[in-house]
Order: structure tokens, then sequence, then C-alpha cells
């Protein structure tokens, strides 16, 4: 009997992997088909302008192609995101991080905004690298915000990390105090280097 259960264990943990990974794979397309996508936006988007010759000389790049945030009085946000580093040869195998965060404020309506962020220090990709890190001045983290909205674009040179932000909804604007990118192990456990990460890496290198 206890064999019998034993068993009977062992296959269900089985059966449940072998369900999750093909849906895992399928969460992984999405996201990176997604990402490149938000790739695409950049060419078109004016106030990116500037971003791209900072983007010539940063460590990596780290992209959210969805942040949803919801709420009214209190407000939180998350979304998921890939990061990818400079090599020698290019941008590096794409990794998945997932950003979170909970603020207070008069805030209402529902917004989701596309994000890439120009991650230019070495202490910065280290911090995420690491498996999580809090972004905002308190956390020695500095944080530059870049819209297509935003007025002197151009000034917006300096701080650990740029960030292009396009969004839509009843927010008056993207705050990251606060905010944690955190390793998404599970989806990290498999390395990403089928077709939608190499079509992300190649479309990230004819711009870069």
């Amino acid at each position: 009997m206890i064999k019998s259960l034993t068993w009977l264990a062992s296959a269900a943990a089985l059966a449940a992997v072998c369900f999750a990974l093909p849906a895992q794979a399928a969460e992984k397309g999405e996201l990176l088909r997604n990402a490149n996508e938000v790739v695409n936006d950049l060419r078109h988007d004016p106030a990116f302008g500037t971003a791209r010759t900072m983007l010539q000389g940063a460590e990596a790049i780290y992209i959210v192609p969805k942040l949803v945030k919801a709420g009214f009085i209190f407000g939180a946000e998350g979304g998921e995101g890939v990061l990818l580093h400079r090599t020698g040869r290019g941008w590096s195998t794409p990794r998945f991080y997932d950003m979170g965060s909970a603020s207070f404020g008069l805030q209402i309506g529902l917004e989701q905004a596309k994000l890439v962020f120009i991650i230019n220090s070495k202490r910065a990709l280290r911090g995420i690298e690491k498996g999580e890190i809090k972004l905002g001045a308190g956390a020695g983290i500095t944080v530059v915000t870049l819209s297509s909205a935003a007025e002197g674009a151009t000034t917006t040179h300096g701080g650990d990390m740029v960030v292009w932000a396009s969004g839509t909804g009843a927010y008056g604007g993207l705050t990251f105090n606060g905010t944690v990118i955190k390793d998404d192990k599970d989806m990290n456990e498999v390395p990403a280097t089928g077709p939608e990460a190499q079509a992300l890496r190649k479309n990230l290198a004819s711009i870069w």
C-alpha cells in the first residue's frame, strides 16, 4: 500500500512537471515576442532619439512589455520583463525578471505601460543579476524617466537607469521609488535559446 502511494505521488509529480514545461515555454515565447514588439516601437518614438545614444554605452537593457497599475487611494504595479546585457559579441541570452511595487497616493483608473530600462551602471546590473534589487534614491539606485510626453527629454543624462515609458490610463505618471526587480527562478531554470530569443537579440543588435 505504501509503495503504491509512493508510486502515485511520484507519477503525479512527474505529470505536473510534464504539463508545466510546455506552459512555461509558451509563456516565455509570448514574453519574448512582446519584448521584441516593444523594441520595434522604440524605432518610431521621437522621445527615444536621445536614448538611442545612451544605449550605445549601456551595460544592459531590461524590457517590460506590460506594466499594469491599478487602484484607488492604494495603487499597485507589476509586470514581467526580459533582461539582456552586452557581451563581446552582441547581446546575451535573455533572462526573466519580475517587477513589482506598492505605492500610496490618490491614484484612480487603470494604466498599462511599456517600459525599457537602459541600465548604465555596473552596480545596477550586478544588483539585478544577484536576484533582487530595489529602485530609488533611498536604495542607492537612481532612475530617470524618459517618455514621449516629457519635455526636455534631451536633458535626461545620468542615473543608474534611464527608463523609456509609453503608457495609457488615468495615472499622472510613473514613479519607481520602492520598485523591486526580482529574478524569476522558474522561468530562468532553462535558458531561453529558442527562435523568439534569437529574434530579440538580432533586433537589438540591428539598432544598437
